[in-house]
């Protein structure tokens, strides 16, 4: 079957030729761990995040952090019956969930591996949010929380920076699907069981366009939404040949897209202090 999972609509049989993502339809990962340093209520308090690292990635990202797997092909192929072992080994070991980075390219593997093994700990789908509904409407029955990027607002600042054209049309209807997939945020002791969590991470020089993101969360999402405000961006990868984000956030910048979040009255903001922007929280692979 050839491969339209996500809006490239790449349209390619990836048994024998790769997709955008660069990768065929035989599972890749990167890396296994116990993530401590996701939101409080993914990581919790215990051993962390139970987080599986895909390969590959739908999006060209010039500032990516995980630019290895996403973007060097760094990972092991498995199989799909690995892939279920792999979940609940993580679930016997204390994870507090099992934590999909950048799964959906693999996404009809992920579904099959979880139909071998669904584990009794919610399942995260780790998304860049460049995601089809329809893909999207498939994990109802699989997955329990969504953590999704909302990367732009700008069509011309996903292009530049992405090479994802029509990104906000797209990831929009994705976080609403999301949204009506998962109506209600639970959190019991401290950890989120089912619900939706907004990531972004604001650039250098564009706070115009996070503006703008949060105009459109607190507006069409609601202002309830649990967002997460990130101040770690890191000129990493490609980012040296963009001059006007070839540096970290300042506090002014910072402050700036906060105070907008307090005015739209978006109370369940996690923020970040600024000493966040640094490679000791970015995982080796």
């Amino acid at each position: 079957m050839n491969c339209n999972i996500c809006p490239r609509q790449c349209n390619v049989d990836r048994s024998r030729v790769k997709g955008f993502c660069r990768e065929s339809d035989t599972v890749r990962i990167s890396k296994v761990m116990f993530h401590k340093f996701e939101e409080p209520i993914i990581s919790g308090t215990g051993k962390g995040s139970g987080a599986v690292f895909f390969t590959g990635c739908n999006l060209r990202c010039v500032f990516c952090q995980n630019y290895p797997i996403s973007n060097q092909g760094k990972g092991k192929r498995i199989s799909i019956k690995h892939l279920a072992k792999i979940f609940k080994r993580l679930e016997k070991k204390g994870a507090s969930n099992i934590n999909l980075v950048t799964p959906t390219h693999f996404s009809t593997a992920i579904m099959k591996a979880l139909d071998i093994y669904r584990p009794k700990i919610p399942i995260v789908w780790n998304s860049n949010g460049y995601e089809s509904e329809e893909t999207i409407n498939k994990l109802k029955d699989y997955v329990d929380i969504f953590l999704v990027d909302l990367k732009y607002f700008s069509d011309d600042l996903a292009v530049k920076y992405s090479r994802a054209n029509n990104y906000f049309y797209f990831a929009s209807k994705a976080v609403k699907l999301m949204r009506k997939l998962q109506p209600q945020d639970i959190i019991s002791n401290g950890l989120m069981g089912k619900g939706v969590i907004i990531r972004h991470l604001i650039l250098p020089t564009h706070t115009d366009d996070s503006l703008r993101v949060l105009d459109f969360i607190a507006n069409e999402i609601g202002d309830k939404t649990i967002v997460s405000i990130m101040s770690q961006y890191e000129p990493m990868y490609d980012a040296k040949n963009h001059p006007e984000i070839n540096r970290k956030i300042t506090p002014l910048e910072y402050k700036r897209v906060v105070n907008h979040a307090l005015q739209l009255n978006m109370t369940n903001c996690y923020t970040q202090e600024l000493s966040s922007a640094d490679t000791k929280y970015t995982p080796k692979f």
